[in-house]
């Protein structure tokens, strides 16, 4: 079942490092964003809110293309990161970290932002009235109680950009070595006379994969329902 070519692995080997580099980058974002949209009411957060959770509304080939004008070396960002520090995102395999994290990010948000809602207040206003700074409240108290949502939001993320194709394919193209992740070589494996079994081994690494990250995500879910509702 697990007799697969070295390319193969090859692309198993590389999803797996792009869907942690997506998780790990977009997280800073994440935690951010969700204590925004939890703590702080302003003008345009149902706006803020909407524009986090288009890329699952979107068909991921648009979210591809809107990355690919944006980031592309001819793009207006991709232009500025190549002129001046030589950074590039298309049709590398930086492109389909980002392009997974853009597709897993409303995933980690949700339950980083519901996380952050269920904390009781008082407890930050206890730290803050000792002293303690709104950073340090936010770094002792906010976080370690939002810490299991936080988690299930990574493995959510994780679990997502191991899976995802349309965006990537669109912006990165499919390079073997370079771009081919899992889901690009179960595409390409398809196309091929003789390609079928190869394509279902790789499915059911693809399957074990994410079944291993959503039940996590699920336990760390409860995780945060017993810690916060005794449920």
């Amino acid at each position: 079942m697990f007799d697969l070519a070295p390319d193969q692995w090859t692309a198993v080997a590389l999803s797996l490092r792009v869907s942690v580099v997506a998780t790990a980058c977009a997280l800073p974002f994440g935690i951010a964003i969700g204590w925004l949209l939890a703590r702080r009411k302003f003008w345009g957060k149902t706006l803020l809110d909407g524009i986090v959770h288009l890329p699952l509304v979107l068909p991921p080939v648009v979210t591809g293309y809107l990355l690919l004008i944006s980031f592309g070396k001819r793009g207006p960002i991709g232009a500025f990161l190549y002129d001046y520090f030589g950074f590039v995102f298309s049709f590398r395999w930086t492109g389909a970290a980002l392009s997974c994290g853009v597709m897993g990010f409303p995933l980690m948000i949700r339950p980083i932002r519901l996380s952050i809602e269920a904390i009781d207040r008082r407890l930050e206003d206890a730290a803050a009235t000792l002293g303690a700074s709104r950073f340090l409240v936010f770094l002792t108290v906010t976080l370690p109680l939002a810490l299991p949502g936080v988690i299930a939001g990574m493995l959510l993320c994780f679990a997502r950009a191991l899976g995802e194709f349309g965006a990537t394919i669109t912006f990165v193209s499919n390079i073997p070595g370079e771009t081919q992740t899992t889901s690009a070589a179960i595409y390409t494996l398809t196309q091929i006379p003789g390609g079928d079994a190869a394509a279902g081994r790789l499915v059911v690494v693809a399957i074990i994969l994410s079944l291993a990250a959503l039940l996590a995500s699920e336990w760390f879910a409860r995780r945060a329902a017993i810690r916060f509702h005794g449920e």
